[in-house]
């Protein structure tokens, strides 16, 4: 299983773009934009800085799990 978020579908309204998005999380955008394109996987400073963005919601509603895609090999 892998973390995923909800937090780009919840932002919009209460943060302007990604990078006010990321300065309330404490994070750097880069990390931010990574996470939202799949490129980079959620740990746990992004986590942290999500709880703090986001107060009155609970973790649920921030994250959820998914099944993690098996990794296909050339041969």
């Amino acid at each position: 299983m892998i973390v995923k978020t909800k937090i780009f579908a919840l932002y919009d309204g209460k943060y302007k773009n990604l990078s006010d998005l990321a300065q309330a999380m404490g994070i750097s955008v880069s990390q931010v934009y990574r996470v939202r394109e799949g490129k980079r996987n959620i740990n746990q400073k992004f986590l942290v800085g999500a709880i703090n963005a986001f107060p009155g919601y609970k973790l649920d509603d921030l994250f959820y799990l998914a099944p993690e895609l098996p990794t296909v090999t050339n041969n």
